[in-house]
């Protein structure tokens, strides 16, 4: 008799257009226009980029009577990103670019190479190991920890592993070759001077 009765029912529902078993409709977020703030000019030759890898081992004692099985963590986060290398050729001008006589030489002093801010990739990086005392366990239980200081942290070595690496020679060399390959078609030979 029931499943008489919600036949009856599914059937007048389905006929008044109503149909439980269809999904719901998908929220559609309506076409707003996007605004073009600013355009900048640019004169930077972002010539070689680093990809790094760190592993972040964060400890904090908790408190300090208590042993860290109670109040310690531990936790080891893997960090990945990027940082671009550039040379700012905005300052090719003057004394830091002559054309001889004959105009079949350049002479050219290159700034020097910059390096750019590291780019963490937030998608690729995560904790893959985390120890917690019991009371740290129970208080994260009531709150969400914050992973934020685990990024400042990534940011910060890998801004170091970029400046210790062989990075600002890589972009050095790649612009000169980049100039001497624009000069070559016009029969411009480039000479950097240091």
């Amino acid at each position: 008799m029931i499943a008489l009765v919600l036949l009856l029912g599914l059937l007048a529902a389905n006929y008044f257009g109503v149909n439980p078993f269809r999904p719901a409709a998908e929220a559609q977020e309506p076409e707003r226009p996007s605004l073009l703030v600013s355009i900048q000019d640019m004169s930077q030759y972002h010539a070689a980029v680093g990809n790094f890898e760190v592993i972040i081992d964060a400890q904090e004692n908790g408190i300090s009577w208590l042993p860290d099985f109670v109040s310690g963590e531990r936790t080891l986060f893997l960090a990945k990103g990027t940082v671009n290398a550039y040379v700012d050729l905005g300052g090719l001008t003057g004394e830091n670019y002559q054309l001889s006589e004959d105009g079949k030489k350049a002479s050219i002093r290159l700034p020097a190479a910059q390096l750019d801010k590291p780019n963490l990739n937030v998608k690729d990086s995560y904790i893959y190991d985390q120890r917690r005392g019991v009371g740290k366990a129970i208080s994260d239980a009531f709150s969400t920890p914050d992973q934020s200081k685990f990024f400042e942290m990534a940011e910060t070595r890998i801004a170091s592993a970029a400046e210790e690496s062989e990075l600002r020679d890589r972009a050095t060399e790649n612009t000169k070759a980049m100039i001497t390959g624009m000069l070559k078609p016009s029969g411009v030979e480039a000479v950097f001077v240091e």
